[in-house]
């Protein structure tokens, strides 16, 4: 070994993945590092600048800046940068420039390459994608397009109920989708059926099955989940699901379909709140909810499965007591939609999660109908505190008479925000924007309000300015000297707040990009990728922040899960003492892509190439 290496050597030795490396690739490495001696206020490179490989330094200081010149950070002895560019395109995603007398390592690109593709411990050190674990296999968390069959078995209204009984005999179906002309779904027939409605009644065999069908039946898309399914069926007591691709029939799912199959904890957890009579029962099934976490992170499941998977709990919780409460009350007067916002309505609830829920009301109610949804919702909102979804600290519940209002009124509120984005409209926008319909028997009354209120904001200059600024608000945990911010004082001293500092930057960005391009959704990830689709972001930025995003979040739900295991209360502190060297360089890396796109966002570069 040449004595010039090692110095360079022994350097290497102490910093990770580098000391993961065996002695023959360690000495290999070490001879293909170029060492650069740079004065101070030296560039590295430039944003954009097609880098020569990645770098590490050895002694000095360098501070990277985004696309906008905002510092991202400042790097010290041990410490690599220029990864994330060279990873995703060849081009610089920062700017780099020295602070101080600095001697830096470049290691080539050809020679980055390939110890990424032959030292496993050096890839897994660059790749930020959370990916490659070994997952339980179980229809929870499969797609229902691949539980259906090749072929979707279905017949006319007009079928004589003696031909369907024919095709479900030959095919060895229980069940039959009924089809308009154009293939749109219209009702059901089952076996069932045919014995309750035809045989028992006496009817003629060429009675049409559009009589004895059952119209309009819950379905699901070829995209759900395997526990949409199974919360479906235990729910409406149903053995017949029929999958819809935008109302065309597209396949049918039977409980016998499924027995193959184990139930899944969320689904148990789910039959148990469907049947429970009181709500300490229901109560007693969500205290379950830390072992499912602990359960499902186990698994190695992605986290935005986990989080549906108990936000799925939340929702039944929230129907069963609205069962509960019009069973005490009497029907509603009118039309109501019961909505959730908050992590319920993202379908992002982790372990720890308070309530946010109102009422739309449909316009013919009267101030005499009130006192019902008053009362209903009490009853909701205090049977959730009792089930673990404490009452929201800024009272942004149902029982707030502000948020229990007809639809002119929500319409008012919308139009209000919009045309007068102060911060408190900031805040309230921001919160419902991100609702979803749970239970009601007013499936109508917000779709178009949701419609007419993206158009209206997305045109709003002004208004999306606002809300740029105010998801600026929060912001990454990035020390600028090496480390993390962690919070300086109190209970939780020395830890980094995964909720508000974590995974509500990329939530607020998210929210931005769906009011830029009028997205529907409200899951933060499925806005995320709809945003690329709808060209609000780019390719390279999209893929940037759903792989940060994936990570925060799962690091989040780690930690909970770990808590649970020690038998503490999940929370949304993490301690960066607790991680690996390895976790906490990804974890940074990933507030340093978050803290990028904020920058790109906060000077109208939503795009981000």
């Amino acid at each position: 070994m040449a004595a010039d290496l090692t110095p360079i050597l022994a350097f290497l030795e102490g910093v990770h993945p580098y000391d993961n490396l065996s002695r023959n690739e360690l000495e290999h490495v070490a001879s293909s590092f170029r060492r650069r001696e740079l004065p101070a206020g030296e560039t590295v490179y430039s944003y954009r600048e097609p880098l020569k490989g990645i770098y590490l330094i050895k002694r000095g200081a360098v501070e990277v800046t985004d696309q906008n010149g905002a510092l991202v950070s400042i790097l010290g002895a041990r410490n690599t940068f220029g990864e994330r560019g060279l990873m995703r395109d060849g081009l610089a995603a920062t700017t780099a420039r020295t602070t101080a007398e600095t001697v830096l390592l470049e290691l080539p690109v050809e020679e980055f390459r390939e110890l990424s593709q032959n030292a496993p411990a050096f890839a897994r050190f660059f790749n930020r994608v959370r990916g490659g674990e070994t997952r339980t296999n179980s229809i929870a968390t499969m797609k229902i397009a691949d539980l259906l069959a090749q072929e979707p078995m279905g017949c006319a209204p007009e079928t004589t109920v003696t031909e369907a009984a024919r095709q479900m005999r030959d095919a060895h179906i229980s069940s039959l989708g009924v089809t308009d002309g154009e293939g749109a779904l219209v009702g059901i027939v089952t076996v069932r059926d045919l014995s309750n409605k035809v045989l028992a009644e006496g009817r003629a065999p060429d009675t049409p099955v559009g009589e004895v069908m059952t119209p309009d039946p819950v379905t699901l898309t070829p995209e759900g989940l395997g526990t949409d399914l199974l919360h479906v069926m235990l729910e409406k007591r149903v053995g017949h699901l029929p999958i819809t691709d935008r109302g065309r029939f597209v396949g049918m799912i039977t409980q016998t379909d499924l027995t193959r199959f184990q139930a899944v904890s969320s689904a148990v957890l789910i039959r148990d709140v469907a049947g429970a009579e009181t709500v300490p029962e229901m109560a007693a099934v969500t205290a379950r909810i830390p072992q499912l976490l602990v359960q499902l992170v186990g698994g190695h499941h992605a986290h935005e499965v986990i989080t549906r998977l108990i936000t799925d709990i939340a929702d039944a919780v929230t129907r069963r007591l609205l069962k509960m409460a019009e069973e005490a009350l009497g029907p509603p007067p009118v039309p109501y939609l019961w909505l959730a916002c908050g992590s319920q309505g993202r379908q992002e609830q982790t372990g720890v999660s308070d309530q946010d829920n109102c009422l739309i009301l449909d316009d013919a109610v009267t101030e005499a109908d009130m006192e019902y949804f008053r009362q209903l919702a009490k009853i909701v909102s205090d049977g959730l505190d009792a089930c673990g979804y404490v009452y929201c600290p800024g009272d942004m519940m149902a029982t707030n008479p502000r948020w229990c209002q007809p639809v002119r009124v929500w319409r008012d509120y919308f139009r209000g925000w919009i045309a007068k984005p102060n911060p408190e409209a900031q805040m309230l926008a921001s919160v419902m924007f991100d609702l979803r319909a749970i239970g009601g028997n007013g499936a109508g009354l917000f779709q178009q309000l949701q419609e007419e209120t993206l158009a209206k904001a997305s045109k709003n200059s002004i208004f999306v300015a606002h809300m740029i600024a105010n998801s600026l608000k929060h912001h990454p945990p990035l020390g600028l000297i090496r480390g993390f911010a962690t919070i300086r004082s109190g209970e939780h001293r020395n830890h980094i707040d995964m909720k508000h500092n974590g995974v509500v930057p990329v939530t607020d960005l998210a929210r931005v990009y769906a009011l830029q391009g009028r997205l529907p959704e409200v899951n933060t990830r499925a806005r995320l990728i709809e945003a690329e689709h709808a060209g609000v972001l780019s390719h390279s930025g999209a893929r940037d922040l759903v792989e940060a995003y994936d990570l925060i979040a799962s690091m989040r739900l780690e930690n909970q899960a770990h808590l649970a295991r020690s038998g503490r209360k999940p929370d949304n502190y993490l301690a960066p003492s607790d991680l690996s060297d390895f976790e906490r360089s990804h974890l940074r890396d990933a507030f340093v892509v978050v803290r990028t796109m904020q920058s790109a966002a906060g000077h109208g570069k939503g795009a981000m190439s």
